[in-house]
């Protein structure tokens, strides 16, 4: 079964009578294999005024929907109804999903083609007879506004294309003269269509289309035209516009993250803004890289050092220094709004890069352009989210084993050539597992393959710090030595964040909130009452992992930071009063599990120590080493008299 929207309302083997019952389907197909809910419903098809018994109308109506298209596909959940179809079954949501591909694409010619298919679907204006239904209006216009763009973004690929010798925009001429009659006012349809008959060589026609544009906004709206239409105009009168340089291939493989790439297209599909996040060395940039297509411009913020300067930053990463208005350079407009009037209403996804440093400035500049520019998308790096209104993020996590494995073997084989993951398997095993599945670290210590075998590399990552120092010399300075990589996030802390996670490193698996709280508030720590807080701003920061645990949540630190946060501690002074702290909460838990384990939940129990027996190895190193007070615990007495 197949339903289509893009047009009349059909279904295969024809529509079903009544606008309502039409409208339903309608309705239930553009959230189809998801449930609507029965008050979503009566306001999308009665509106303000629905009937009395409106529920039970409702009701009549699935079933005579039920009978025209099959009982099992028209299913009950909870309070709601569910169009049992997946969504390349109903040609609005294969119309999105053919766009978003297209956008996520690498290859320009195969984005114009998948952007062929998806207009293809279109065979009249979308909803066209249940428009008066209350929800139809607006999804129509939804919908129309993204074939809208779709139409657009062919038209720009098509001249990309042209300008690669792959061909010309001829059929775009007429998709774009019609949008521009349906739509006389949109000066995005205009400048294209323009840019289309240039290409092909209609100067006078060009100049026609641009300067009616420009009179008809004057005539009906009393506005001048924006600074694209008056860029195109320059660019008609001064000859073909400069041919956009190739963009060059990337100089290493990138391994693994195949789920990560898929799912990063899908979400800037849906979401407006996309934030990828991790702790750094995580590979958060390459994969912002991979998710989008070649020629997407990227605003590196790394080297900024205030707010003001991002969006300069940003104006230069699309393009804006370059933009003529009117024949002068606006040199000195507002930065901000010279970057609005550049992005203006033409789709387009937009990366920015390392903001972490910036993070609050980032949020401002990204919802202001989210709210002024409709078809903006924006795909962001980040070691914490930038905390903007519809924000979807997706975590950056560690490399499986077996992709972590294939990175080390193919980053090593290019400083030992032969070499691979088979010359000593365990050995590269280990690296990836102790450097926690994190790219760049896993990079720095294959570096090391030049001077040390994989053996002699694992045996001397207790001292990572003064061992993984070989990274590339036109990386960012952060990204060359592993301690370079774990200092920029801990520069970011505020003081009190710092001592939470140097205390938090004295666990050596982890540990719950309740625990926490007891260590991390020891004798010049946070209040206890601080402590989470600070523990969720870590986690925010990439530099605590929270792991659901039962019903309970711990909080860990990966090994490499792990290690960096232990010697801050030691730094600090503060390191007794921490371990003191942490052998206390150890022996509670001890203490309490030993009646029960001669009783009914002796099995519970015993689980319980065995989870915690890597904190009881630790507690009692702490405990046992030389000068070491006993810890502050109602069984102090009991602890002191058995050491």
């Amino acid at each position: 079964m197949r339903v289509r929207l893009l047009g009349g309302v059909d279904v295969t083997g024809g529509a079903p009578g009544g606008a309502l019952l039409r409208g339903l389907l309608a309705r239930l197909a553009l959230d189809a294999g998801r449930v609507v809910p029965v008050p979503v419903l009566v306001d999308d098809l009665w509106g303000a005024d629905p009937p009395d018994g409106v529920t039970n109308a409702l009701q009549a109506l699935v079933s005579r929907l039920r009978r025209a298209v099959g009982a099992d596909r028209v299913t009950t959940a909870g309070r709601g109804y569910r169009l049992e179809l997946p969504a390349d079954a109903v040609d609005a949501l294969r119309f999105g999903e053919l766009v978003s591909a297209a956008a996520a694409a690498r290859d320009p010619a195969g984005a114009y083609a998948l952007l062929g298919q998806a207009l293809d679907l279109w065979q009249g204006p979308a909803l066209a007879d249940v428009q008066e239904l209350p929800f139809a209006g607006p999804a129509a216009y939804r919908l129309a506004e993204r074939r809208a763009g779709a139409v657009e973004e062919r038209a720009r690929l098509a001249l990309l294309l042209g300008q690669r010798g792959q061909g010309e925009p001829r059929a775009e001429v007429d998709a774009l003269t019609a949008q521009l009659a349906a739509h006389p006012l949109r000066e995005s349809t205009a400048v294209l269509l323009a840019r289309c008959l240039h290409a092909l060589g209609r100067q006078a026609d060009a100049l026609a289309v641009l300067d009616a544009t420009r009179d008809r906004l004057a005539a009906e709206l009393g506005v001048d035209p924006g600074p694209e239409l008056a860029g195109a105009r320059l660019e008609v009168l001064r000859g073909a516009p400069a041919r956009p340089a190739a963009a060059a291939p990337p100089l290493s493989s990138f391994v693994g993250r195949a789920h990560d790439v898929r799912r990063v297209r899908d979400l800037l599909g849906t979401a407006r803004l996309v934030t990828l996040t991790g702790p750094g060395g995580a590979g958060k940039t390459r994969l912002s890289r991979e998710a989008v297509s070649a020629d997407t411009p990227v605003a590196e913020l790394a080297a900024l050092t205030a707010a003001e300067q991002l969006p300069a930053a940003v104006l230069a990463a699309v393009g804006g220094p370059d933009l003529l208005v009117g024949g002068q350079e606006e040199r000195t407009a507002d930065p901000t709004a010279r970057l609005v009037a550049v992005l203006g209403a033409r789709p387009l996804v937009l990366v920015l890069d390392n903001c972490e440093h910036l993070v609050h400035g980032v949020a401002v500049l990204a919802e202001t352009l989210l709210r002024a520019c409709p078809r903006l998308r924006v795909l962001a790096t980040s070691r914490e989210p930038l905390g903007v209104p519809g924000e979807v993020l997706h975590p950056v996590d560690a490399l499986p084993e077996a992709d972590a494995v294939r990175l080390f073997a193919e980053r090593a084989a290019a400083v030992r050539p032969g070499f691979t993951a088979q010359t000593d398997p365990d050995a590269v095993a280990e690296i990836c597992r102790r450097l926690d599945g994190q790219p760049l670290p896993i990079e720095l210590a294959a570096a090391r393959l030049r001077t040390l075998t994989p053996a002699e590399i694992a045996a001397r990552l207790d001292d990572r710090f003064r061992l993984l120092t070989s990274g590339p010399r036109t990386a960012l300075p952060r990204h060359q030595t592993l301690r370079a990589v774990v200092d920029w996030s801990w520069e970011l802390l505020s003081e009190p964040e710092r001592t939470v996670a140097s205390r938090l490193a004295v666990f050596a698996g982890g540990a719950d909130a309740a625990a926490a709280e007891r260590v991390c508030s020891a004798p010049g720590g946070p209040a206890p009452d601080e402590v989470f807080d600070l523990l969720s701003g870590l986690v925010d920061k990439s530099l605590v992992v929270a792991v659901p645990d039962g019903t309970a949540t711990r909080y860990r630190m990966l090994e490499t930071i792990r290690e960096y946060a232990r010697e801050r501690l030691g730094e600090s002074g503060a390191r007794a009063h921490a371990e003191q702290a942490h052998t206390a909460v150890v022996l509670d838990l001890v203490e309490t599990a030993e009646p029960h384990l001669r009783g009914a939940t002796q099995l519970e129990w015993l689980a319980r120590l065995r989870a915690a027996a890597e904190e009881i190895e630790v507690a009692l190193r702490h405990a046992t080493r030389p000068g070491t007070p006993p810890p502050r615990t109602g069984s102090s007495r009991r602890w002191a008299g058995r050491g």
